[in-house]
């Protein structure tokens, strides 16, 4: 194109705008062929054994499982009223659900490096004097002067090695990682709220069994006291039977500490403060009964339902990504500089117009300068700190590839551990039960034949000891077998499915966030999971 009539201003745009093209068609040009350094991610190897070891015992049903709201499986309205109300007011819940915000900006922040990372507007105004006695200066120069400039810099290091994609691919990772975490925090908390209210339950039945045995053991003193101060019995057996009933009182204060200290837990749980629970439990209630089959699924299953194997898989794959931000240093880094500014002095000479000018003319066309054009640096020499990142790098990822097997089979131990402890819980609640309606019809024989004056003192106080403990371990066993299969659920990562029904922060969260700083779409349901367009390997869109 022939620019020899233009006048000097469209010669400069005109001259100005080739280059800006020139840079644009070497920037389209560098990352078309780019490649991505670094070792793609490859998910470990896993041995998962094909059934559990319990498989054929009847109380476990195989095939396909639904644990979303697995703790309905008790049919107690209050237990689900407890867990509804932890889920949308528990205080760590709702710090996991700020973090996956935080993972969010995190991946912003990371898709932003894929642009241009400078982009810089700036002005100065400033006032010098130079030395008379300065070098290279001239009687007719102006020492004295002000200069103003105002004007634009940009500068792209061109993701030519895949640093940056692969800085938004860890990031990516990372984000999925705080939502498995967010979800092993809802299963935590689910199996933490049952287990709680379970022990109250039990509490309260120890407390019940305790004051039906001072009951019994009171009326056996009564008549002890009568037959002493009629000389029937020995003093003996009636300070044995005070005995009996004091250990049996002592018994319940205890029972009641942990009572409370457990109403307590339960509160904290539910984000509330110690006393307000005792609204949602009423007066007391019975331990809750368990259905006669569970479902289990398969071991595989642990793979795609834990989150806490998600979150490490997760933490895997963000690790392996570093690895390649690191190698990518080892290259060289091509970047595009650019600055447009308008710049004026008030000199009294210049050499441009070999007359004075003054600050007012910073924006007449030759006031206008720019300078665009590409550049290359690499790190040579940099004795071996690169490679040793790179190596750390890696170092991290295997020792994250160990920890991610172990956590694979650490839950898979918790699972059949939870198996069969549940199993043989109900086999001993089992034989608990005989035991107590045999202690009872004990207890009730002797004290009639004592009363007949068949046996001595010693039966009637043998037995109702008899009674007593075995009360107690069955009561206690009844909470065992409702804790194991709360562990069981736990195990196979049940519950985090329905935090679909809710987001992640509340909405009073989300408006005292919104009052100090400008989140834009980010706090809008459903607006930090990322979609399969989002995670597109280039050229995402930033948040802006």
């Amino acid at each position: 194109m022939n620019i020899s009539g233009r006048n000097p201003k469209q010669k400069l745009l005109i001259s100005f705008s080739f280059s800006l093209r020139a840079v644009v068609l070497l920037a389209t040009a560098m990352t078309a062929g780019c490649m991505t350094v670094g070792p793609d991610y490859e998910k470990p190897k896993l041995d998962v054994q094909d059934t559990w070891l319990d498989v054929s015992n009847p109380a476990l049903k195989r095939g396909d499982v639904e644990l979303g709201h697995w703790w309905t499986v008790f049919q107690d309205p209050i237990l689900n009223r407890l867990v509804d109300e932890a889920r949308r007011q528990n205080l760590t819940l709702q710090a996991a659900g700020v973090r996956i915000l935080e993972s969010r900006a995190q991946l912003g922040i990371a898709t932003g490096f894929e642009y241009p990372q400078v982009q810089q507007a700036n002005g100065d105004l400033g006032f010098q004097q130079i030395s008379a006695h300065a070098p290279n200066t001239a009687p007719q120069i102006d020492r004295a002067y002000g200069s103003a400039g105002v004007g634009f810099d940009a500068g792209w290091e061109l993701d030519v090695w895949g640093k940056f994609r692969r800085g938004v691919e860890a990031s990516q990772a990372n984000l999925e990682a705080s939502i498995a975490t967010y979800d092993d925090v809802l299963v935590t908390l689910t199996a933490e709220v049952a287990r709680a209210y379970v022990l109250i339950r039990t509490l309260e039945a120890k407390i019940q069994v305790a004051l039906d045995n001072l009951q019994i053991q009171t009326e056996t003193l009564k008549i002890a006291d009568a037959l002493y101060g009629g000389g029937l019995i020995t003093e003996l057996d009636y300070l044995q039977a005070k005995t009996l009933l004091s250990n049996t009182e002592a018994t319940i204060p205890p029972l009641q500490a942990g009572l409370r200290q457990a109403k307590n837990s339960l509160s904290v749980l539910l984000g509330k403060t110690p006393g307000t629970v005792d609204s949602y439990l009423g007066n007391s209630g019975a331990i809750p009964t368990i259905p006669k089959e569970v479902a289990v699924g398969v071991p595989a299953d642990l793979l795609r339902r834990r989150p806490d194997i998600r979150q490490a898989e997760n933490q895997l794959m963000s690790q392996s990504a570093l690895i390649g931000v690191a190698k990518a240093d080892l290259y060289p880094h091509f970047s595009l500089l650019g600055s447009i500014n308008f710049r004026a002095s008030d000199a009294a000479l210049t050499f441009a117009t070999g007359g004075a000018s003054s600050l007012g003319d910073i924006f007449k066309s030759n006031s206008f300068q720019y300078s665009i054009g590409p550049s290359v640096s690499w790190d040579i020499f940099n004795y071996g700190r690169i490679s040793n990142r790179v190596r750390v790098e890696d170092a991290r990822f295997q020792a994250l590839a160990v920890s991610y097997r172990n956590t694979v089979l650490n839950a898979a131990r918790e699972a059949e551990n939870a198996i069969i402890g549940f199993l043989k819980a109900q086999d001993e609640k089992l034989k608990l039960k005989q035991s107590v309606d045999a202690s009872k019809r004990s207890t009730d024989l002797s004290f009639y034949q004592y009363s007949e004056g068949l046996v001595d003192y010693q039966r009637v106080l043998d037995s109702q000891r008899s009674l007593v403990t075995a009360q107690e371990r069955f009561t206690n066993v009844s909470g065992e077998v409702a804790n194991n299969l709360i562990a069981l659920y736990k195990a196979l990562g049940g519950g985090w499915e329905t935090r679909a029904e809710s987001d992640f922060v509340p909405d009073k969260i989300k408006r005292e966030m919104a009052r100090r700083s400008d989140w834009g779409k980010l706090l809008k349901p459903g607006a930090v999971e990322l979609s399969d367009e989002d995670k597109k390997p280039f050229w995402r869109f930033p948040d802006w």
